[in-house]
């Protein structure tokens, strides 16, 4: 796949019918939990495969961890977490690399395979198509809340449970060529993202700021009181160059550039197959499916937003 496209995962094409997807992905805890920690570095280094249609098959883990810090039953806690989360969707862990390293970090490097015409790439959105997104925003500013010690106890159980769900359902979506274009909503935000998308469709999208969904209320008041990472505050600014973004509240624009953790799908859906979608998005219980805007020929801005 050409990299100018922005595509989730690289794609090596095996012969006239298949081709590999791979990808890798690893960050420092977000959550003091070890296997809740292990099952969402898993499902997010999942993810990339399954926004590209494939469907991993093997992986290997990646670890670093301060020897005298960390002891060996967290890293098996750690371990068992990732482990369970690639058994889940038929992803074998078949080795791994760990080093030293002054803090703890966890990944996966994966590989999965995909039909040809199933491939999902950023640069097949297409005026008219639907965007639904299928897990609510806000683990960046949910995650941090937690580390600061102010987020509730409702909504760290909330966003743990979000971030530890897979993205199969994309790997679905793509066999039955439903979806003309994918990506899964990561460190960039929904803003990043979709604006990755736009650029390599040579489109532009409208987003219904009102549709998007949030992991709670709770989340608002978090951004009211300047619970904020630094990664989102880096999405806004970068937003602030392809983004009209003057009919909607700060409040907003924060959550829209989020850094997610584990994130949903962003689909891009043709309007006939909408129905569809949403049959399969309700079979494998996706957090939300939320209709969240449409692409539209290309504009000055790449996205605007509506009240």
């Amino acid at each position: 796949m050409n990299s100018s496209t922005f595509d989730d995962a690289g794609v090596y094409r095996l012969d006239s019918h298949r081709a590999l997807v791979q990808t890798v992905d690893f960050f420092t805890p977000i959550v003091d939990d070890p296997f809740a920690y292990g099952q969402i570095a898993a499902a997010n280094a999942l993810s990339d495969v399954f926004a590209m249609g494939g469907r991993p098959i093997t992986a290997l883990n990646l670890m670093g961890f301060p020897q005298n810090l960390v002891s060996p039953k967290t890293i098996a806690r750690i371990l068992r977490g990732g482990l369970e989360k690639t058994a889940e969707v038929g992803c074998a862990i078949i080795g791994g690399h760990s080093i030293r390293n002054p803090e703890p970090i966890y990944g996966l490097a994966v590989t999965g395979v995909v039909d040809l015409p199933n491939i999902l790439t950023n640069a097949n959105a297409r005026v008219g198509d639907l965007l639904v997104l299928t897990k609510p925003l806000g683990t960046g500013i949910a995650t941090t809340a937690i580390k600061r010690g102010v987020a509730s106890r409702l909504l760290e159980k909330k966003v743990i449970a979000l971030m530890s769900e897979t993205n199969s359902v994309g790997a679905a979506l793509a066999e039955k060529n439903l979806v003309r274009a994918a990506t899964d909503i990561t460190g960039f935000g929904l803003l990043g993202h979709l604006s990755n998308i736009c650029r390599a469709s040579k489109v532009s999208a409208e987003i219904f700021p009102e549709r998007v969904p949030a992991i709670g209320d709770e989340i608002f008041d978090l951004i009211d009181a300047e619970c904020i990472p630094g990664g989102t505050r880096d999405n806004l600014k970068a937003a602030a160059r392809t983004t009209d973004l003057k009919s909607i509240s700060p409040i907003q624009r924060t959550l829209l550039a989020d850094a997610q953790t584990s994130g949903g799908l962003l689909l891009c859906v043709p309007e006939r197959s909408l129905k569809r979608v949403f049959a399969i998005l309700r079979k494998y219980r996706t957090p939300c499916a939320a209709v969240i805007g449409q692409i539209t020929r290309r504009k000055a801005k790449l996205l605007c937003t509506t009240k």
